[in-house]
């Protein structure tokens, strides 16, 4: 019985990643570039997952960890987790590789903060809504009148990698940028820092979230922190759905129809194709913008991450 990596995320249209999962001659590879968990069946011979969140319908929970009785190792290529049901992994000695500790990796990844500053400009300059209007054989400017950034606040939650990066495109851009993040001290001469959510969402015309998703931020985008907002913020999320309270956020944009939500996630991504959200976005499209979470997904990004990620995998297996 020959062990084998299934992969179940699209990668064939990366450089040399098929070719580095399958460069040991004693584990076989099986590829399920898109599946739907139906489509997985009971198979002992697979040793190794190899996945990312983008696109995927599979949280891996119990019900996939119980098709494969003989799986050691998870890996992502991705520095997110939240599709991958982690104490399942922890009860059944599964172990989990990720690219989120490989900073010399993703230190060379700038897409998502790339991204995040697209999103931004996109949304202040309606050019999604002006572009299908041209389309639509329309010629006129004044229902896409948008507001200029370098008369703008800019407010940073998370100053990590990626923010640390989208602080440094706007500094050039806008009029102020202010940074909150509890863990660190910021001391740079184009960075104000402040000392609460709250105080970052009255000072900012723009908001954009750069953290990680663990319990003290799951849904902390809520009513609370947005009874202090403008009433013409726009919010940019390309970190993770489960970071906004939904129903509030909801409330928030109908009660301030110069308010705008451009997003490049939504909290139930991996497992359904409906969302309040997206319903929303096709009836006030100048309210909202959303992205299939294609923040990383550049070329240069994509073999960055995915090489990585197969050699961490194809390491791993030689121990």
């Amino acid at each position: 019985m020959t062990p084998c990596i299934l992969i179940i995320t699209e990668c064939a249209h990366i450089d040399n990643v098929l070719d580095i999962l399958n460069s040991r001659s004693d584990i076989c590879l099986k590829y399920l570039p898109h599946p739907s968990p139906v489509d997985l069946v009971p198979d002992d011979t697979v040793v190794a997952l190899f996945t990312n969140p983008n696109k995927s319908l599979i949280f891996i929970d119990d019900s996939i960890i119980d098709l494969y009785p003989n799986l050691k190792v998870i890996t992502t290529a991705s520095t997110g987790t939240v599709h991958i049901d982690k104490a399942a992994c922890r009860s059944r000695s599964i172990d989990i590789i990720s690219l989120t500790d490989e900073r010399s990796t993703i230190n060379r990844i700038s897409s998502t903060a790339e991204h995040a500053l697209a999103l931004t400009l996109c949304s202040l300059r309606n050019i999604c809504s002006a572009s299908s209007s041209v389309m639509s054989g329309e010629w006129n400017y004044l229902p896409f009148v948008g507001r200029q950034l370098s008369s703008l606040d800019v407010g940073i939650v998370g100053y990590g990698r990626l923010g640390s990066l989208y602080s440094h495109y706007m500094s050039t851009l806008c009029r102020h940028v202010y940074v909150y993040d509890p863990y660190k001290d910021v001391a740079l001469p184009y960075v104000r820092q402040v000392r609460s959510l709250d105080q970052l969402f009255a000072s900012a015309d723009i908001v954009s979230l750069h953290v990680h998703v663990t319990p003290e931020t799951v849904q902390f985008i809520c009513s609370k922190i947005l009874n202090n907002a403008k009433p013409d913020l726009l919010l940019v999320n390309t970190s993770r759905g489960e970071l906004i309270h939904e129903v509030d956020l909801m409330h928030f944009l109908h009660s301030n129809p110069k308010s705008c939500y451009a997003t490049d996630v939504l909290s139930s991504e991996y497992i359904s194709d409906s969302h309040l959200f997206k319903d929303f976005s096709r009836k006030n499209p100048s309210q909202m913008l959303i992205t299939p979470h294609i923040g990383g997904m550049t070329t240069h990004a994509q073999q960055i991450a995915y090489q990585h990620a197969a050699k961490l995998l194809i390491a791993y297996l030689k121990d």
